[in-house]
């Protein structure tokens, strides 16, 4: 069986990584082809070109890229068609993927569909649903509440549950020796600063997150401020990061950001799935986000819930604080974080969040690269 797969951002790669390694372990002579990053690299794909072209976000943000973007969809598509792979599977980047899978299904209509994520229609433009169903025959959803919203649109959909539920994190004594590696007392807080994996989240986000720390080490000034970050942003947040009168400890390698988690006692993070992250590590948090004008006025029109944070919503509570938009000021962020610090019962509250959200996630279960794989198979040899 040959498989097409698409990712256009690290999260995908992971997931689509875990995917290849599942179809390959219930189907020992799969083959892959498509876009996609080192992880699935690792996994045997060659990507026909670099996934980092397709890590972008926001309108105002794809405008400048947008004829790019348009010459890759239109390639993509076409060696789709030429590859007439069992099935077509998109992971998350709808706006790149479904525009893939229209085209090359306007040459070859029979063309299996599958997409990886579903978009979150429970936020905002839940029509997003009724236009997908037009080119996608199933969805592998992450999150345990969306397989009735892509039924009602049309869609055949299973949970397959969240890769963070069952991610390896790093424990007692790794977080003990990053301490001590890094010279940071026993008792000293440790505060993670993620602003977030792309160039335009870290220009926005950074400099807030900053100041917020910088408030906040007044009250608490034996805090370390840690701050992993990926090789894409790495000197751009070195650069930012200089002028601060908080001086972060900056972390790019994979086992010294799994021990950094460990270790935090807090965190000051984006919008995005690591707040799952820091939920799997039980590690309080705050979260900021900001979009460029025209995408934070568009959202905000079109937002049709109260809480973007998934461990609120996987939750069903609003444990989690948030400052959005013109919300994501330094004050607030700071006095979030220091009563996070201070309030027992606002930190024990997140916790018990946290240990609800990663059940509800599938921990304790299958593998759900694994389970993807076994979804996917499903829909490829059911009928149309």
């Amino acid at each position: 069986m040959k498989f097409f797969l698409i990712a256009g951002e690290p999260s995908g790669d992971q997931l689509g990584a875990a995917l290849m390694a599942g179809l390959r372990e219930l189907v020992p002579a799969a083959e892959f082809v498509g876009i996609g990053g080192e992880a699935m690299t690792a996994q045997g794909l060659d990507s026909l070109f670099s996934m980092g072209e397709l890590s972008v976000m926001g309108i105002w943000e794809v405008l400048p890229k947008y004829r790019h973007l348009k010459r890759r969809i239109a390639e993509t598509a076409a060696r789709v068609v030429a590859e007439n792979p069992d099935a077509l599977i998109g992971i998350d980047s709808p706006d790149f993927c479904l525009r893939v899978a229209r085209a090359a299904r306007a040459d070859r209509p029979g063309l299996r569909v599958i997409h990886y994520v579903a978009p979150s229609v429970w936020a905002w433009r839940p029509g997003r649903a009724r236009k997908m169903a037009e080119v996608v025959d199933h969805v592998l959803a992450i999150l345990p509440f969306e397989p009735p919203l892509m039924q009602a649109a049309g869609m055949t959909c299973d949970f397959v549950g969240h890769p963070i539920a069952t991610a390896q994190v790093a424990g007692p004594d790794d977080a003990a020796l990053f301490r001590a590696g890094h010279g940071i007392a026993p008792d000293a807080p440790v505060v993670l600063c993620l602003p977030g994996s792309r160039g335009g989240e870290v220009g926005r986000l950074l400099p807030r997150f900053g100041e917020a720390l910088t408030e906040l080490r007044h009250h608490v000034p034996d805090m370390q401020v840690v701050l992993p970050t990926v090789a894409g942003v790495a000197g751009q947040v070195r650069h930012v990061v200089a002028q601060w009168p908080v001086r972060p400890l900056i972390v790019e390698n994979g086992d010294q950001k799994r021990a950094a988690f460990a270790a935090a006692d807090l965190a000051l993070a984006a919008s995005g799935t690591v707040s799952l992250d820091l939920a799997a590590n039980r590690v309080p948090m705050v979260i900021g986000y900001d979009m460029a004008p025209l995408s934070r006025m568009l959202v905000g029109m079109l937002l049709k819930t109260d809480t973007v944070t998934l461990v609120n919503l996987v939750s069903d509570t609003r444990t989690v604080p948030e400052f959005l938009g013109r919300d994501c000021r330094p004050a607030p962020m700071a006095q979030a974080l220091r009563r996070l610090l201070d309030d027992p019962q606002a930190r024990q509250a997140q916790l018990d969040a946290m240990d609800l959200t990663m059940d509800r996630l599938g921990k304790g279960g299958e593998a759900p690269g694994l389970r993807a794989a076994r979804s996917v198979l499903r829909a490829v040899t059911g009928p149309r």
